[in-house]
């Protein structure tokens, strides 16, 4: 006969707040995306007759057709929207290539510089890595006008190449992550391929590479969120939402906002494409956001 006993766990005041903390802050991170849930899913007369209720009002999908233009004009001004279309499936299209080029460009840059300040011994190099992680710190507005002007230089104003040039060629804080791991693999090994014949680029793609999927899984996916939600540099390069062909999905939505109709917002049609526009960040970190956060942790940046 076995003897079952039940430890009692003490419950201190303290941990009580700390719970409720952080389910209020829980609540407070939630409470917007549910209104943006409940306002798409809403006609827009019937959101604006009862701005009250916490559930959508009369749910309904045509908030999502009209983004999509998938209704006529006449009964998109009937429920309150626009007569403009939103060219969703364009714009989408030009955020995918903006992030993918950005992302693979970024990485293999990024990669390179770290492998360069991590392993290999140049003149200057503290002082050049020091020098380089400053622009870490410095606002990001002071690269816009400078990067405006050599896109304008260069002939690219107004289209994809220009909005994806500056992220292609990497960041710091890219350069700086991928450091830190690189710092971090045991050093004999590459000595080992060394005795064997091999170059520095072969160590770096065929033994460095392959054992850095975690903080490059990692780099790729905040550099997805970044690229995906950026705004302002896409908006200026692009030609500010007047030019289709380079115009990604959060200028768009910039853009389909400003339209107004007795001077009412489509509130329903913004909130549609805005959720739609959400989706790709949510199921990635519903799927790697674990990985993400290990991997901070693990490279020692805090």
């Amino acid at each position: 006969m076995s003897i079952f006993t039940k430890s009692k766990r003490k419950v201190s005041f303290w941990r009580i707040i700390g719970w409720l903390f952080i389910i209020l802050w829980i609540l407070l991170t939630l409470i917007p995306l549910w209104w943006v849930v409940r306002i798409a899913f809403s006609p827009q007369r019937d959101i604006m007759a009862n701005p009250t209720s916490i559930l959508p009002v009369n749910p309904t999908l045509d908030a999502f057709k009209r983004v999509f233009g998938l209704i006529p004009v006449e009964q998109a001004i009937a429920q309150g929207g626009f007569t403009r279309k939103l060219d969703f499936l364009l714009y989408l299209r030009n955020t995918i290539l903006v992030t993918a080029f950005s992302i693979g460009g970024g990485l293999f840059f990024n990669s390179l510089a770290a492998y360069a300040f991590a392993r290999l011994h140049f003149p200057w190099k503290n002082k050049l890595f020091t020098i380089y992680i400053g622009a870490l710190i410095m606002p990001t507005v002071l690269n816009l006008i400078p990067n405006f002007i050599l896109i304008k230089d260069l002939g690219l104003y107004g289209t994809l190449s220009g909005v994806i040039a500056p992220s292609f060629f990497g960041s710091a804080f890219g350069v700086f992550f991928l450091r830190q791991f690189f710092l971090g693999i045991n050093a004999e090994l590459e000595d080992a391929a060394k005795l064997d014949g091999a170059g520095t680029l072969t160590i770096f793609f065929k033994i460095v590479m392959p054992m850095s999927l975690p903080p490059i899984l990692t780099v790729s996916i905040l550099s997805f969120i970044d690229t995906w939600n950026a705004f302002q540099w896409p908006y200026f390069a692009g030609g500010m939402g007047t030019k289709p062909e380079a115009t990604v999905l959060t200028v768009a939505l910039a853009a389909f906002r400003a339209q107004q109709q007795s001077g009412l917002p489509d509130f329903t049609g913004m909130m549609a494409g805005t959720l739609v526009s959400m989706l790709p960040m949510v199921v990635i970190f519903l799927f790697l956001g674990r990985k993400v956060i290990d991997n901070i942790q693990f490279t020692g940046i805090k």
